[in-house]
């Protein structure tokens, strides 16, 4: 069983620039700082920054989505308004606004938190894909369930319960977004090794790692790093 997204990585080209750009607009600061990678706490999902470095890599152009209390939504949108052309969308009752980083990513904040804090994670992550037959059976099969497809079929959302994942056949999305291209992110899992064994024929590679973590490379290159 998956649980709950524990990091997403994205690549930037010079990392003091996107630090800079989180900490002034999010007030996300780095609890982990390294040459080429700074780790900001979104509230219960780590923002990796990677400064192109090695494989994984983090991912380009991605739509990923922060939530945030509904009564916290308005801050949010008084805060960005000045600087960033926001769009809005409604899903039911529950709004979001997008708006993008400094490195092209589609950040949306979306009325979906609980708690104090004025962002608790991320809830959403949009992967870019060649096959969509494909990229579901290896999602289902790893341990998601679907919640809904695109009347155009281009595009399936998948769940742990804790996080959703979008995959996307190459397209634009809602307020322009993209899916993301070679995307690293961590989950959550029960038994890791059991999960990956799951996907082992189809996956890239499947590679254990320390601590009993596996890292898988779905078919269309992005790395899932499974640990309990």
């Amino acid at each position: 069983m998956l649980s709950s997204l524990r990091w997403l990585a994205l690549e930037v080209k010079y990392l003091d620039r996107a630090v800079a750009f989180y900490e002034r607009h999010l007030d996300l600061s780095p609890t982990t700082r390294r040459e080429s990678e700074a780790v900001l706490d979104t509230g219960g999902t780590d923002l990796v920054l990677r400064a192109p470095s090695g494989v994984p890599r983090g991912g380009l152009h991605v739509h990923y989505a922060l939530a945030t209390p509904p009564d916290r939504y308005e801050e949010w949108w008084d805060r960005l308004a000045d600087t960033f052309d926001l769009v809005e969308h409604r899903f039911g009752s529950a709004r979001s606004l997008y708006f993008y980083d400094v490195e092209g990513n589609c950040v949306e904040i979306g009325q979906r938190g609980e708690g104090a804090g004025a962002l608790s994670g991320v809830f959403e992550v949009v992967l870019e894909v060649e096959d969509l037959d494909r990229a579901e059976a290896f999602y289902t099969d790893l341990g998601m369930d679907v919640t809904n497809r695109g009347e155009e079929r281009k595009r399936v959302r998948l769940t742990t319960g804790r996080f959703d994942l979008e995959l996307w056949e190459p397209h634009l999305g809602l307020a322009d977004a993209r899916g993301g291209v070679h995307v690293d992110v961590g989950v959550g899992a029960d038994d890791p090794a059991a999960a990956a064994a799951r996907v082992e024929g189809r996956a890239r590679s499947v590679a254990p790692l320390d601590g009993e973590r596996v890292r898988v490379c779905d078919p269309d290159g992005h790395y899932v790093t499974l640990l309990e």
